[in-house]
């Protein structure tokens, strides 16, 4: 015979239990948090890939990207071997893929087992990504606790104008429209 509790002891919380508190966190941490960014994928041959909301494009002769990623990454590797990678903005319709990316949804099969791929000499990016870039590595140096990538853009394709996801505050947002 089973004995069914009717008060069981777990809450849902609205607010992450185990999270510090505000005034315990790093000022910088919380700084970072309040600049919205957009969420781009970055991959690499081999495949690997890994979502980066620390990316910068800078316009000149040549055109450059920059962006911070984990030194530990299994993309950081794939990207030191081949010396090139793709960078896709992600749109509203990509937050599973986003998080997948991160480490922080699961997937089965392996990062690139779900969703539709186009294949590139960069990496493979989301055949619904409005555009991506390829990119051939320049440098990389470690900036705090992260690896600075910095990169010439070769190559941009921008088949269709699509809204960005954006990283703000520890969640997703769509830019309101």
């Amino acid at each position: 015979m089973f004995h069914v509790n009717p008060e069981p002891g777990a809450q849902i919380h609205s607010t992450d239990p185990f999270a510090a508190p505000a005034a315990q966190r790093s000022p910088v941490r919380r700084l970072r948090g309040r600049l919205a960014a957009p969420v781009t994928l970055w991959t690499a041959p081999g495949p690997e890939g890994l979502t980066v909301s620390s990316t910068l494009v800078a316009e000149g002769e040549p055109d450059r990207l920059l962006g911070l990623i984990d030194p530990e990454s299994d993309l950081w590797a794939a990207i030191e071997e081949a010396g090139r990678f793709a960078v896709a903005p992600l749109g509203p319709q990509h937050r599973q893929l986003a998080d997948r990316f991160a480490g922080l949804f699961p997937s089965p099969g392996g990062l690139f087992a779900l969703d539709t791929w186009t294949e590139t000499p960069y990496g493979p990016v989301p055949s619904d990504a409005g555009g991506w870039a390829g990119c051939r590595l320049t440098a990389a140096r470690e900036y705090g606790w992260s690896l600075l990538v910095e990169a010439t853009i070769e190559s941009v394709d921008l088949p269709r104008d699509t809204p960005p996801l954006l990283h703000y505050r520890g969640r997703y947002h769509d830019l309101p429209g």
